[in-house]
């Protein structure tokens, strides 16, 4: 089934607001329950470092919280934090960082300090992050063992060759294990400016509270120079494929191609477009041909969005027959109001249902306001996706879904590259047998 980052909906968006204090936006939403999720978020992701730095932002948000503080060392930052069942975490993405802290109302003044503590004044132990550094390092040791991730891994340094998002947020071994305490601080130090941030609120806070806290908080975060974000588009000029060797059960296919920018007219049809085609590539692909148990589409929504298009299979070369004569019908005929109207009830369906805890609501608002330039969007995507049209879907899917960067993982014996690159569609084959 067809996968989507968190960009929409948060309940009750009508209540939420945000404030500018001394030059960063601090958007918080009302969430109507005792839960308080606050999030930090840091921009640029893959951008902020080079390519031989990769991994640097993952482990330097993990050594806030994993390392200690100048006031604690780990284990008491840890005993604390237990005391009053509160959390603080950091995650890394392809465009950004983040590091929230998720507790109970009653303890917020408890457990604001110690995550105020690890933004400012992180200790970066060596013996603790050289022990984070090694999980790193096991992480994506066991990662490159994985085949679904070996492929998609390979399909990115492929389709992104020289970009930004040829990087891997976690990194390599080899430039994991180059990485230093020392560089990792220094790093962090670079990026947690307020010139890159956005604070995210989801809680019953009063606002006078919120003021007070982020005033004192950002009052000793450094300006930090001019940062904007760049935004990229993917577009092959020609379909190509890349194989590799590798001793799986099956062969692995995936294919990265065209996707609209975030805040483009072609978005919310896009998402459409594309969650109506992952269920006919399903059903095409593993009910009718019996070719994969699990054939996946999915919009990957970033600064640089992209389509993906992926399958395991014993018979590659009928795979990318059948999926390119799905991808001609849909040109050819289009897709259905039917189609559409369903698509529409599902989508808002499971976003309202997705909706439902603080942290998802925090993710909606983080997500939108980096990726899309908008918090706000959230308000009018019931209204949005209601009024996209039949001819929108079927423009968008025959603009974007074009040329395809196709890699390919198993045995080179069974794959005929040929299929992949030429430009007319080749017939599908006789059965050979289901997988």
């Amino acid at each position: 089934m067809i996968l989507f980052a968190p960009i929409m909906l948060a309940a009750q968006l009508d209540k939420a607001y945000e404030m500018n204090i001394n030059g960063v936006k601090v958007v918080v939403q009302p969430s109507g329950n005792e839960i308080v999720v606050v999030k930090t978020i840091i921009k640029g992701g893959v951008q902020n470092y080079p390519d031989a730095k990769a991994g640097i932002e993952d482990l330097a948000t993990r050594a806030l919280t994993e390392c200690g503080t100048l006031r604690d060392d780990k284990n008491s930052f840890k005993n604390k934090l237990d005391r009053i069942s509160a959390q603080v975490y950091g995650y890394t993405s392809m465009d950004y960082a983040t590091i929230s802290i998720n507790c109970i109302r009653r303890d917020f003044e408890t457990a604001w300090p110690l995550y105020t503590d690890a933004l400012l004044t992180p200790r970066f132990d060596t013996k603790e992050f050289d022990r984070i550094k090694q999980d790193a390092i096991n992480t994506i040791r066991a990662s490159e063992s994985d085949p679904d991730e070996a492929i998609d891994k390979m399909a990115k340094k492929t389709a992104f060759t020289g970009k930004n998002y040829a990087k891997d947020p976690q990194g390599t071994v080899e430039t994991v294990t180059k990485l230093t305490a020392a560089e990792a601080k220094k790093y962090w130090q670079s990026i947690f400016t307020r010139s890159r941030i956005v604070i995210v609120v989801v809680g019953d806070l009063d606002k006078a509270i919120v003021e007070e806290k982020m005033k004192a908080l950002l009052a000793k975060v450094p300006a930090g120079m001019p940062f904007k974000q760049k935004t990229e588009s993917y577009t092959p000029v020609a379909n190509s494929f890349k194989p590799g060797q590798r001793e799986n059960a099956t062969n692995y296919i995936q294919g990265i191609t065209g996707a609209p920018l975030p805040g483009s007219a072609d978005y919310d049809a896009f998402i459409l477009a594309l969650r109506i085609f992952s269920m006919r590539h399903f059903l095409e692909v593993r009910s009718k041909n019996g070719l994969s148990y699990a054939p996946r589409v999915s919009f990957q929504q970033g600064k640089t969005p992209y389509t993906n298009i992926s399958v395991s299979t014993t018979d590659p070369d009928k795979y990318i027959a059948v999926a390119r004569n799905l991808i001609d019908k849909i040109k050819k005929e289009g897709f259905s109001e039917e189609e559409l109207k369903s698509e529409k009830t599902g989508y808002l369906t499971n976003l309202y249902y997705r909706q439902e805890t603080n942290e998802e609501q925090s993710a909606v608002l983080a997500n939108n306001e980096i990726i899309n330039g908008d918090w706000k969007r959230s308000v009018n995507i019931k209204k949005d996706m209601n009024s996209v049209t039949l001819d929108q879907i079927n423009n968008v899917f025959a603009k974007y879904i074009g040329n395809i960067t196709w890699v390919y993982q198993g045995d080179p014996k069974k794959v005929d590259s040929h299929l992949y690159i030429q430009k007319q569609t080749p017939p599908i084959p006789a059965d050979k047998k289901a997988f």
